[in-house]
């Protein structure tokens, strides 16, 4: 089964082009999420907390800022129930950081608040394909 969601292109600087989808958290609150092809694991913001529970005791190490940064210790943490488009989600494993200057830099080029970064480990779980002409981000469930 084929899942199609909705993406939006925002243009921060000229040439610079981060693709954009919504979710829905199970309280009805709107998140916006960008899709990053490039980080290995899904990250979320630990500065809202009502929406995810850390997994005690169990961490990991990536790379936050760029392939030339030292590795960096980090909490695990399973979101509550998130729907992206038709996409009902429980318990997804994501990586908590503070995205404050995130949503700073998103702040300043748009109105858009950024709940987190969609990494390979969803997008390779459900074969993503991004149409950039259909403005499609299209899932296998």
């Amino acid at each position: 089964m084929q899942i199609k969601i909705p993406i939006q292109i925002v243009e921060l600087e000229p040439d610079n082009y981060h693709i954009i989808i919504s979710g829905t958290f199970a309280d009805k609150e709107s998140v916006n999420w960008v899709i990053d092809t490039g980080a290995s694991k899904t990250v979320f913001d630990k500065n809202l907390d009502k929406y995810y529970s850390v997994i005690e005791g169990e961490s990991d190490e990536i790379h936050t800022a760029g392939i030339e940064e030292q590795p960096q210790k980090i909490s695990l943490a399973h979101l509550k129930s998130l729907q992206i488009g038709k996409l009902n989600t429980d318990k997804l494993k994501v990586a908590l950081l503070d995205l404050s200057h995130i949503n700073e830099l998103y702040k300043r080029a748009t109105n858009l608040k950024i709940c987190g970064l969609i990494g390979s480990d969803f997008l390779m779980k459900y074969v993503a394909v991004i149409n950039y002409k259909k403005r499609v981000l299209v899932l296998r469930i």
